[in-house]
């Protein structure tokens, strides 16, 4: 091998190591970052919140509201501050005024049970409240409580027509109706904010006036019985009637005034696509229809005059006699010659 390039060889490796041993100790002398958490903020006062939108009307239940940090300079008087609210008293509370999610809710925007307006409050606009007694077997033995969802069915006994067996009928009358109150009770809860079942007498709904005019009408018909709904049959119906071009939303870049149309369709009590069973449906023993009237007897023919026939008519609305001999008619008024 040429003395040069031996040289440069035992040179170049010579700084090679030089080189990895200067890295080595740069790098190993070279201080580790520290990591340091990052400092907690102070924890601020926790204002009472809505967790979702709150219209007008809506019954406060547990889950309509939490607590949320806020910042101390916005803080108001009429806020329900963390550590001086009681939770459980501001269920079955009413809101008098619309609250959107994440608004803190203030002292004057719900109404407590007992309060004057707290029933009124309540209801929506164009809507009223009528009271249906029940019984603890017409009453789903106390499973409603307030703010639920019910269909109405009336049951009635349809008086057979001459002398005949009578109907036994059971038709759903209205759906999707809220209940206001069960009783004198207007929340779900007791004092210890659990939910408590209790029997009931009357139970006090939300319907419009038309409504109300049939509710209190079939109250004289028969017997009225509730059947509570499940909280996912309104959004189910709204899809059918969105899908069936029953329910037209109207065309609008406001996602908010959207959510308002659907919720306000979801929650409306209707009374159409009624549905029935009759005691023909349960018993192959019962009636399915009512039995049609029988036809009155004919009348029995007139006496025959001379070998022909004679029936009584009707001329000018005096009784006349129609006597028949052969091609001739003569028509005798009664009590006429």
């Amino acid at each position: 091998m040429d003395k040069k390039k031996l040289i440069l060889l035992v040179g170049a490796l010579v700084i090679a190591i030089g080189t990895a041993f200067l890295a080595k100790a740069m790098f190993s002398g070279a201080a580790a970052p520290k990591v340091e958490a990052a400092a907690q903020p102070a924890q601020g006062p926790k204002v009472l919140v809505a967790a979702r939108s709150l219209p007008v009307g809506t019954i406060i239940t547990p889950d309509s509201f939490s607590f949320q940090p806020w910042p101390e300079d916005l803080i108001e008087k009429a806020y329900y501050l963390s550590g001086q609210t009681d939770q459980a008293s501001l269920v079955g509370t009413v809101v008098r005024h619309p609250i959107t999610a994440g608004q803190p809710l203030t002292q004057g925007a719900i109404v407590h049970p007992g309060d004057r307006g707290f029933l009124a409050a309540a209801l929506g606009a164009g809507m009223r409240a009528v009271t249906v007694p029940v019984s603890a077997r017409t009453g789903v033995a106390g499973f409603v409580f307030p703010g639920d969802r019910i269909d109405l069915v009336l049951t009635q006994t349809v008086p057979g027509k001459d002398g005949g067996a009578a109907l036994k009928a059971s038709e759903t009358i209205i759906r999707n109706l809220r209940v206001l109150a069960t009783d004198q009770r207007v929340n779900a809860v007791n004092e210890d904010n659990k939910s408590v079942v209790r029997t009931f007498s009357t139970v006090t709904v939300e319907a419009t006036p038309k409504l109300a005019e049939k509710i209190a009408v079939a109250q004289t018909i028969g017997t009225l019985s509730l059947s509570l709904r499940s909280i996912a049959d309104n959004e189910a119906e709204l899809e059918r009637a969105i899908a069936s071009g029953e329910v037209e939303i109207p065309d609008s870049d406001d996602p908010e005034a959207e959510e308002k149309f659907l919720h306000s369709v979801a929650n409306r009590p209707v009374d159409t696509d009624k549905t029935y069973s009759t005691g023909g449906d349960v018993s192959r023993f019962q009636r399915r229809t009512v039995p049609r009237a029988t036809k009155a007897p004919a009348p029995p023919a007139a006496p025959a005059v001379g070998g022909a026939p004679v029936r009584a008519v009707q001329v000018s609305n005096q009784p006349s006699v129609r006597i028949s001999r052969g091609k001739s008619v003569t028509v005798v008024p009664v009590g006429g010659k």
